[in-house]
């Protein structure tokens, strides 16, 4: 059952899939045990425990939905990502809102009471923003109100006739918010906290400095009670090359380990210098896409691999020495290609 699952465990299953982001992680991690205890528990001494709904802002490439993806994998609960910004481009939000639903309902199979807690992931909310600076985009604003009836939680009718209760699903929204930076800049000032002459009061007030505030998203673009309704706000930030090269290498389905099992199950041994991976990172980070670069450059790099292979059964092992160099083919009677 999910809500078995500490915090801790989930970081630790998150750790095996996703390199990086460790606050966001952590914060993730506390989000969805307490979603869960939330819903083994609805009423502790008549009290009711309200959903927290979940924004990531960071840019893109950078794993929100790797992170919610995993998530929903580690918890073996119904997933579903939707874009904020179709949703906004139709004439029929309501259909498509049902539509998620219906996914979501596919994903478990049919069975309503597992698609009751599954987990939707809506990407690129900060595309229904104010269009500079100027009133809020009307489409924008009649997106976020559609999406706030369904994360607080209500029944959907749906086309098949049956009753999808949204109450226990949780909402994970997601986006750059390109400028909100400049927000903070301007209203972040804790000034009046003492700090003393304790490390660890400076470290909380640099936590609170960083924290991003409901009237934050406000000036941004979002309208009051849709913000109200993510109440947990993290932040994931750009990868360095050396966490580029690691999610090459070290997640169990990491891109690198994907083509050397491919090879092996023709008899090849795939060899892959470090280097090489340190210019494939190089490159993702000039295109400025963070991770999702990664897999379209090295496909390319494999391209002229997985065409000679089959055709040469003699070959035994491929080895890559840089990604600006034709690949060594090795076997028995093939010195090189």
């Amino acid at each position: 059952m999910p809500q078995a699952l500490k915090p801790s465990e989930i970081v630790r299953q998150l750790n095996e899939h996703v390199i990086g982001q460790e606050a966001a992680k952590r914060t993730l991690a506390v989000a969805i045990y307490a979603h869960y205890r939330r819903m083994a528990h609805v009423a502790v001494d008549a009290i009711e425990l309200s959903k927290s709904n979940i924004l990531l802002i960071g840019p893109t490439g950078t794993g929100k939905t790797l992170l919610c993806e995993t998530l929903g994998r580690i918890l073996d609960v119904p997933f579903v990502t939707a874009d904020a910004t179709s949703l906004a481009q139709s004439q029929f939000v309501g259909d498509e809102i049902e539509a998620i639903l219906h996914r979501l309902l596919d994903r478990a199979n049919g069975d309503l009471t597992r698609a009751q807690r599954g987990i939707v992931f809506v990407d690129e909310v900060d595309k229904l923003k104010a269009v500079d600076g100027q009133t809020r985009s009307t489409s924008g604003e009649s997106v976020q109100h559609a999406l706030l009836k369904i994360m607080e939680g209500a029944p959907v009718r749906l086309k098949t006739g049956q009753h999808i209760d949204t109450t226990h699903i949780l909402f994970i929204c997601g986006g750059a918010f390109v400028g909100l930076d400049n927000i903070l800049t301007k209203t972040h000032s804790f000034g009046f906290i003492s700090t003393g002459s304790g490390g660890d009061d400076h470290k909380i007030l640099e936590r609170l400095n960083a924290r991003i505030k409901p009237t934050d998203l406000l000036e941004f673009g979002l309208i009051p009670e849709f913000a109200g309704r993510l109440p947990i706000v993290t932040r994931l930030h750009d990868l360095t090359q050396d966490m580029l090269v690691r999610i090459m290498t070290e997640p169990r389905n990491a891109i690198a380990k994907q083509f050397a099992a491919m090879l092996k199950s023709d008899g090849v041994e795939l060899q892959i210098a470090p280097a090489v991976y340190v210019q494939i990172a190089e490159l993702a980070s000039e295109y400025k896409a963070g991770a999702r670069s990664l897999r379209g450059i090295f496909e390319e790099m494999m391209t002229d691999i997985l065409y000679a292979v089959p055709d040469n059964p003699a070959i035994k092992k491929v080895v890559i020495n840089s990604l600006f160099e034709p690949p060594r083919f090795l076997g028995e009677t093939v010195k090189s290609h």
